[in-house]
Formats: structure tokens, sequence, C-alpha cells
């Protein structure tokens, strides 16, 4: 017989279902070197006005990644209680460990949040979060809006998006909430290594669940800043919760049809970008090289197209390392 999940030892310093506007935090005891009953202090807000949908909107599942606590930090602040009807609950840094140090992963375990889902009350410090999450407060929602960014090794074209679920229904919901949100491109979109992911639980919970991709680098530009402002308004405004009309803004919706929209280094040297974000590709277009940088006088690799389209993320930093995503490509849709 399997025996039950133990509890969470995560505790909430708010009331969910308490109406008006509180400011607290998930607290994970963290016993450490330096505080022997400490705490990892996750910090939530919840904002309540009576009868109606719920929404979870959470930033930094990575913690390099930055739009989405800049826009989440602002709502917390900002959202009043007699703007809305129904809940939001906002954790602008899901990884908050990841998101002090401004790294991926967690300093603490290592733990990639985003791949460590459903997690485990009695695992990690990044699989307790996960647990958290998957047990706690993705119940409560009806609506998710996890926001993503490239990072300090990726550079996306500003994009909000969802993916192709078996359940139709559910997935017209998901890409209704998409396109409410009103970025540039909205993504169809296809994951490589999608074991583990918040997005797959919380579509396997039934939610509408919206993602983006909105710049990267390792910063955030003013230009992707607004866009996610903007965007998670009008996703509370399309679900009801928030009064006003949708501010709504050219999209342009692209797919990503298959394994082909990828291409990765072979081997390490220094990266020339050939094609920049945004740009149409056609197939055998030269996306990159990458450099040999042991001695002069090599050629360098060259990586060409799979398919027409045009370019969704490039490589960041300047060298990379065999296996590291060089470009990815969607095709626009009519």
């Amino acid at each position: 017989m399997i025996n039950a999940l133990p509890p969470s030892p995560i505790h909430p310093t708010v009331d969910f279902e308490r109406d008006g506007v509180q400011h607290g935090f998930l607290r994970l005891p963290y016993s450490r070197d330096d505080s022997a009953w400490g705490s990892v202090m996750i910090p939530i807000t919840t904002i309540c006005n009576g009868e109606g949908p719920t929404a979870l909107l959470t930033g930094a599942n990575h913690g390099d990644e930055y739009e989405g606590p800049i826009a989440l930090f602002d709502l917390a602040r900002s959202l009043k209680p007699e703007e809305i009807t129904g809940r939001v609950i906002i954790v602008p840094a899901m990884n908050y460990p990841a998101f002090c140090a401004g790294t991926r992963t967690s300093p603490i375990d290592r733990g990639n949040l985003n791949r460590s889902f459903p997690g485990r009350p009695d695992g990690t410090v990044t699989q307790k979060i996960a647990d958290y999450f998957t047990r706690n407060l993705l119940p409560l929602a009806d609506l998710v809006l996890d926001f993503h960014s490239g990072g300090k090794t990726l550079d996306f074209v500003p994009f909000a998006a969802a993916h192709i679920l078996p359940d139709k229904e559910q997935e017209a919901r998901c890409f209704a909430a998409v396109e409410a949100f009103s970025a540039p491109y909205s993504v169809r979109m296809l994951e490589i290594d999608a074991v583990g992911m918040y997005d797959t639980t919380a579509e396997t919970l039934g939610k509408v669940f919206v993602t983006t991709e909105l710049g990267g680098g390792g910063t955030a530009r003013a230009e992707t800043a607004r866009i996610a402002k903007r965007g998670v308004r009008n996703v509370l405004r399309h679900a009801g919760i928030l009064g006003g009309p949708i501010e709504k803004a050219p999209t342009r919706f692209i797919d990503m049809p298959s394994d082909d929209c990828f291409l990765f280094a072979e081997a390490d040297g220094l990266i020339e970008t050939c094609i920049d974000l945004g740009e149409p590709v056609r197939k055998g277009d030269v996306l990159a090289r990458v450099y040999p940088i042991g001695r002069t006088g090599l050629a360098p690799a060259e990586y060409q197209a799979k398919l027409d389209g045009i370019l969704v993320a490039r490589h960041f930093p300047g060298l990379v390392k065999a296996g590291d995503c060089l470009a990815v490509l969607g095709t626009i849709e009519d």
C-alpha cells in the first residue's frame, strides 16, 4: 500500500479566503549553517473581492528572468480589491532563492523549479516549492499565468504562448487567453523538455494556462516590461476578474510544427549570429556560425535552417558549448 504524502512544510502567512489585500509570505523552513531554524520567505499577495474566478500569477520560475517579477511586484502594490471580482494570487518570484541569486536554478540545491513538478513535500527545497504549488495553489486557480523570458542564455521575440492539448475545449480557452494578452507574437508552443514542468501539471489539472517568453539576456527592456504589465491586466480582464476593456495590440500567431524548429551546437566555440530576431528565414539559410577558438585558421561550423519561418529565439552569450540551443524557428500563421 502506498502511503499518502505528508502535508507541505510551507506555511502561508495570508488567508486565501479573506477579502481585501494581504501581503505576506510562503514560509518554508530551511535549516542551514547560518540559521538553525531558518526559513525561505517567498513573497505572496492575495487580493480578494467576493465570489468569482481565481487567477494565479507567477514569475521567476527561473531566477534570471525579470519581466514577470517587474509586472507582478507592480501589480501587487497597485491592484485594489474594488477593481476586481474574485481572487488574484500573486507570487512574483516562485523560485525565490534563485531570484535573489540571479540564477536560473536554486543556489541551495541546484534545482530547476520548472523541471521539478509535481514535487515532494519531503524532498529538496525546490521540490517542496513545487509540491506546494501542485497541491495547495493550483487547485485554487481557474487561470494560471506564468511569466518567462530567456534568462542569461537566450533571447526571444516577445510572445505569449499556450500548448496544443488533447482536450480541445481546454486548448481553445488557453489560446483565447493568449490572444487577450496581446503580446507582439502569440505561439502555439512545442516543448523539447516537458518532463516536470509547471505547465504540464497545471494543464493536467484542467487549468487555463498561459506562459510567455519576453526577451532575455538576463535583463528586461522597457518595451518588454510594458508588454508584461499590459498583458497581465489584459488576461485578468479576459477572465472577468478585472473590469474595463482589454487593451488590444496587434499579435502575429506563430506555430512550432516539429523538432526542426530547434538547432543545437555540436561543438564549443564562438557564435556568430547570422539572422536577427524576428527576421524571415528560408530553409537552408545559415542561422549561425560557430568558430573553434583553440587556434586560428580553422573554418567555422555552419548551422542551417531546416524550414521556412522566422527566427524566434537565439543563443545570447558570445561563447557556446556543445549541446547549447543556438536558434529556434517558428512559422507565421496566415
